[in-house]
């Protein structure tokens, strides 16, 4: 039995794709070494674009499927590496086509736009509710305010805001957000979808590049306050924010539960981790007003949810972070926040005396009173030599 040659390997090699890119893995330079020993045996290197990718498996059944293919092979020995920094920025390079990447203006030195990100450790706890309240409740204020809905798998910020079935217009290669009666500007990627019902599969590269997509090809203008709704947990989104969105500043949402709190620790460790701040916890559903004492003219609170889960998040990040993490509200369960979030009108506007929606204006009045934070501004200060 003949030899394989070096040729026969590379042309298998070049069947084989990536299974997240959809490239071939030669193209993609992931193909570190090939080499052929006089008894058949091949050894290949392939490089992964992250340690622990998680579809390594899949490169290693197709690249040792697509070798044992090529006459002669008598084994396939498989090894895999991890690109260095240098090699993935040259993978970025070549999946953009060469073009340099979009500056996002809000990471800019010189931006004025105050950065929220509202996050959360768990789903479930109303996360996207506070968003799209908060927003308006900026915007009611006199403030020019955008949502980007980062929560790509859980998209529900345009029904909230009752522009579920709208579509940004794109002007050549800058993308319009949706406007909203309200003057609050949204984007999401349900709106880039081709249906409304289509499912969103994607993992960490393609996650990153549609945040950097609704931050850097949209057009937003001149901003006072940015919103950003992120997925539940410390996963790949999270992640990219802080690497893209350093001066985010980030609010947790969670509820009173113990195992509500718990979570919603983490994702405040995460957003510290990532060197942003932490500017406040919102305690969500934190209570039901009881409606027949209220019929009484006296106050009695159901803590359906237990109690104390704000205090507690609150209490551990402060500790940990060696900085003060306030709880800035507590919100309290309300049939018109949930009919309001389903009717596309958010409760600060359809029912603005209602508990909620005087709470969560009240979260509103405390954040717009915030001043920007100095990190990643420029102080226009020149160095000297006289002293």
């Amino acid at each position: 039995m003949s030899t394989p040659t070096l040729e026969q390997v590379q042309a298998a090699l070049e069947t084989v794709n990536d299974p997240e890119i959809k490239r071939p893995i030669t193209e993609l330079r992931m193909v570190e070494s090939v080499d052929i020993a006089a008894d058949g045996v091949v050894s290949v290197t392939v490089l992964l674009t992250v340690a622990g990718c998680p579809m390594k498996d899949t490169i290693t059944r197709d690249v040792s499927a697509a070798v044992e293919r090529v006459p002669g092979v008598a084994r396939v020995e498989l090894t895999l590496g991890v690109m260095s920094p240098e090699q993935r920025g040259e993978l970025g390079e070549t999946l953009r086509g060469g073009q340099a990447q979009r500056e996002i203006p809000f990471a800019q030195p010189g931006s004025l736009t105050k950065v929220y990100a509202i996050a959360s450790g768990k789903g479930g706890v109303g996360k996207s509710s506070v968003t799209v309240n908060l927003a308006l409740a900026l915007a009611k204020q006199g403030l020019k305010v955008g949502v980007v809905d980062a929560d790509i798998y859980g998209h529900s910020v345009p029904a909230m805001l009752g522009v579920a079935d709208s579509r940004p217009t794109q002007v050549d290669d800058l993308i319009m957000p949706v406007p909203t009666p309200s003057g609050v500007s949204v984007i999401s990627i349900g709106m880039l979808k081709p249906r409304r019902d289509q499912v969103v599969a994607w993992r960490g590269p393609m996650l990153d590049r549609a945040l950097v997509q609704m931050l850097a090809d949209v057009y937003w203008g001149d901003l006072d306050v940015l919103l950003l709704d992120l997925p539940p947990g410390t996963g790949d989104v999270a992640i990219s924010l802080g690497q893209h969105l350093p001066n985010a500043e980030v609010l947790v949402v969670t509820t009173p539960q113990e195992a509500a709190a718990e979570v919603a620790e983490r994702a405040g460790t995460m957003a510290s981790m990532m060197h942003q701040r932490v500017v406040g916890v919102v305690e969500n559903m934190s209570f039901l007003p009881c409606p027949h004492c209220a019929e009484a003219g006296t106050e009695h609170r159901l803590e359906i949810f237990g109690s104390g889960g704000g205090e507690r998040v609150a209490a551990t990040l402060s500790q940990r972070f060696g900085y003060d993490v306030p709880v800035l509200g507590a919100i309290p369960i309300d049939i018109s926040l949930r009919e309001g979030g389903d009717a596309g009108k958010p409760i600060v506007e359809s029912d603005p005396t209602a508990p909620a929606a005087l709470e969560l204006s009240a979260i509103a009045a405390t954040l717009s009173g915030r001043g920007r934070g100095l990190a990643g501004m420029q102080l226009g200060l020149t160095p000297s030599s006289r002293f």
